[in-house]
């Protein structure tokens, strides 16, 4: 598996983290970073092999299972602020829920026909470097398989409140971070057009990426 299909692959499992059976709030606040992550990745790993709608890239199949079990555990607007950068701030509330839904539709779109890549792989953790008064971590594992293990990186937030416990807001596979990548990318086009241009350019991608896939 080269460079860009470990990206892809790992990436992927990002956008579908929670394959998993609910996890009661109660339950998620109380458990530690790395066993969230650990606990999760076992179970997208062993319903990716078996679950032939997601391993084929069904765009609804994995939409539904996003927005049911992936959101509650990723801090999204943070994602998508992140990889928009400063001129979020500038968005009104109705823009920036347009580059929420236009972000996440290209993650899925973009990585969806990774998972058929998924075979043979299982999850080993990296000792948690943390203490307990921490509100953000790196969670540390590496996805094993046919070849070499790839590592993978995981930034945590604790958050307070209803639906409390950790919230993954970046991942980093090899040394690149998903959201410092998009943000690269995202800021030619707001330098260039403002954010109703990146809003723009994101829904043509999609709308581009949905007629190749049919």
């Amino acid at each position: 598996m080269n460079r860009r299909s470990i990206f892809r692959t790992a990436a992927a499992l990002l956008a579908t983290l929670a394959l998993a059976a609910p996890w009661t709030l109660a339950h998620a606040a109380d458990e530690a970073p790395d066993a969230m992550i650990k606990r999760l990745s076992d179970e997208v790993l062993g319903i990716i092999k078996t679950d032939k709608a997601v391993q084929s890239g069904d765009i609804n199949r994995i939409m539904q299972v996003v927005d049911t079990k992936v959101m509650p555990n990723v801090n999204f607007q943070r994602m998508t602020a992140s990889a928009v950068g400063p001129m979020w701030r500038q968005a009104t509330p109705e823009q920036q829920k347009r580059l929420q839904d236009e972000f996440k539709l290209l993650l899925v779109r973009t990585y969806a026909g990774a998972l058929s890549q998924v075979s043979e792989e299982s999850v080993n953790m990296k000792p948690l470097r943390a203490s307990p008064t921490d509100t953000e971590v790196v969670v540390r594992s590496e996805i094993r398989g046919r070849g070499e293990p790839i590592q993978l990186e995981y930034r945590l937030e604790k958050t307070p409140g209803q639906g409390s416990g950790w919230k993954i807001f970046n991942l980093n596979v090899l040394g690149v971070w998903l959201v410092e990548t998009y943000r690269s990318q995202f800021a030619q086009e707001l330098n260039a057009k403002g954010v109703d241009g990146l809003i723009a350019t994101l829904s043509e991608r999609n709308r581009s990426n949905a007629a190749k896939k049919g």
